[in-house]
């Protein structure tokens, strides 16, 4: 039997102080799938009392960011001056376009108690018509998704159009993103209805089509058609896909763009601290050619 996936296997990160993150995209042979261009699973990690995740204002531009947690909580502040604590089950997605910047952090009640971060957190390419788009952000809570149910499945559209249902967040290109829990036994069908597809398996057991996808990897489907998946025990993964990008993009740092021009402009704009000021913020994540700089991860 033919694989009907090509396997991505995850890369550990270290972001800094301990926090690691799985990279699954971009990746070989698969830089993109769809408009995802970026795929991290933060976590889980466990942070004493006192400690958290502080991840310094950084810039984007040519990309949207999208987060998604399982648990725990991250304060985004952003150079628009919104503040807005994101919680399992919402989904912040803020559009970079043309710029803007942003830091992310353990809210304080959970810094000063201790606890635990998991989630995903995904780049979106925007198409050359909007590379250069105003920056927007955000902010649906969990109740504000489509769900979607059969037998054994709970599905929660993050993002795009999937399913007869469309996702609340602004999107520039036709896309999805769900969010899914399987019940051992359970299948679910995913549809061909768009030419790029992958399933990202967060924890459990499932087989695609009949072929085993290893647990915090990723399947990149193979073929265009009707997509089986069986979950063995209790399962929770990612679905993503969309129609391929209009060209390739040049990824630097936190900077995504279809010029390596705009990328080099983006590197003169944040080294002169003109994307913006973060609110709450008097610190930043320097270029990566400057003395010492920790890795930004969104």
């Amino acid at each position: 039997m033919n694989t009907p996936f090509t396997l991505v296997k995850p890369h550990l990160k270290d972001l800094g102080d301990g926090f690691k993150v799985r990279r699954l995209l971009p990746s070989h042979p698969h830089k993109m799938v769809g408009p995802f261009i970026f795929f991290d699973h933060m976590g889980p990690a466990a942070f004493a009392p006192g400690t958290g995740l502080d991840v310094r204002p950084h810039p984007h531009i040519g990309l949207a960011t999208v987060t998604y947690l399982f648990e725990g909580a991250i304060l985004h502040r952003d150079s628009l001056g919104t503040i807005q604590e994101i919680r399992p089950g919402d989904v912040n997605w803020m559009t970079a376009g043309s710029g803007i910047a942003h830091s992310e952090r353990s809210p304080d009640p959970l810094r000063e108690s201790g606890g635990t971060l998991q989630g995903i957190q995904i780049w979106v390419a925007l198409p050359k018509s909007h590379e250069n788009t105003a920056p927007a952000f955000e902010h649906h809570p969990a109740a504000s998704l489509p769900q979607v149910e059969f037998p054994g499945v709970s599905l929660r559209l993050v993002a795009g159009r999937a399913f007869g249902h469309t996702a609340p967040a602004t999107t520039f290109s036709d896309m999805f993103y769900a969010a899914v829990e399987m019940k051992a036994g359970a299948r679910l069908s995913l549809p061909a209805e768009y030419p790029q597809r992958a399933v990202y398996l967060v924890d459990g057991s499932i087989r695609i089509n009949g072929a085993e996808l290893a647990e915090k990897h990723m399947a990149v489907l193979t073929d265009a058609q009707e997509t089986t998946i069986e979950a063995d025990t209790q399962t929770r993964l990612m679905l993503l896909g969309g129609q391929p990008m209009d060209g390739d993009r040049f990824i630097w740092w936190n900077f995504v763009s279809s010029s390596k021009e705009a990328i080099q402009q983006a590197k003169e704009r944040w080294r002169a601290q003109e994307f913006g000021q973060v609110p709450d913020e008097t610190e930043w994540i320097p270029l990566p050619d400057e003395p010492k700089p920790p890795e930004a991860f969104s």
